[in-house]
């Protein structure tokens, strides 16, 4: 767990962050133990490691909202939703949050399909709470919107495969203006922490490897 300004993140484990500031939120969860029920639990974009009603289930109440792309809207059926695009700002349940876009340009599926393809609106968030802005990237390479991200704290893919290398990820940190980066998308599916070690050697901030909790 790290602490800034009173607002406390844990790891646990691939994507998947709590954040806590008298309220508690995750983003999103994947292969989670039954935990702190949640207020907001926030999703990037519907693919099963990102977007696990199995997962969410374990840390919902009747209260929780869940903020995610209209893609995910089926997987959500019965869920209390807010759904967003890249480009959105809201404010949900007093914190505020933008919506920002998350695609990949240079990892591909088959040759000129990329797996994240910027036309399906999938999406990263700057979330400002207690006073603290921190941007979750989703699954993204490097993207020239990451230029216009001014933020406290940044959670950063670093695997390569679907999602940024270590050295890109290392030069998102010098586009976007962030005092500490928290490497993530490791551990679980591709990565290992040599990326997330790689990763803290390369960037232009203050890095924090957290342990998954």
């Amino acid at each position: 767990m790290f602490e800034y300004k009173g607002v406390k993140i844990s790891w646990l484990g691939h994507d998947c962050f709590k954040i806590k500031n008298g309220k508690t939120i995750y983003i999103d969860p994947f292969n989670i133990k039954e935990g702190e029920k949640a207020n907001i639990i926030f999703v990037t974009h519907e693919h099963y490691d990102h977007c696990s009603l199995k997962d969410i289930k374990k840390i919902s109440t009747s209260e929780t909202i869940v903020v995610a792309p209209e893609s995910c809207k089926t997987q959500l059926s019965g869920m209390k939703t807010k759904f967003v695009k890249p480009g959105d700002k809201i404010v949900v349940d007093g914190i505020e949050v933008e919506a920002v876009p998350a695609y990949n340009v240079n990892k591909f599926r088959a040759p000129g399909e990329v797996f994240h393809p910027k036309e399906e609106e999938k999406v990263g968030y700057i979330i400002t709470f207690g006073g603290v802005k921190i941007y979750h990237a989703g699954d993204t390479d490097l993207i020239q919107e990451m230029k216009n991200i001014q933020v406290d704290i940044a959670l950063l893919p670093v695997s390569g495969t679907y999602v940024m290398t270590a050295e890109e990820a290392a030069e998102a940190t010098k586009m976007i203006k962030t005092e500490i980066a928290i490497p993530m998308h490791y551990g679980a599916i591709v990565g290992t922490e040599k990326d997330a070690e790689k990763f803290k050697k390369l960037a232009s901030c203050k890095v924090e490897i957290l342990k998954k909790e």
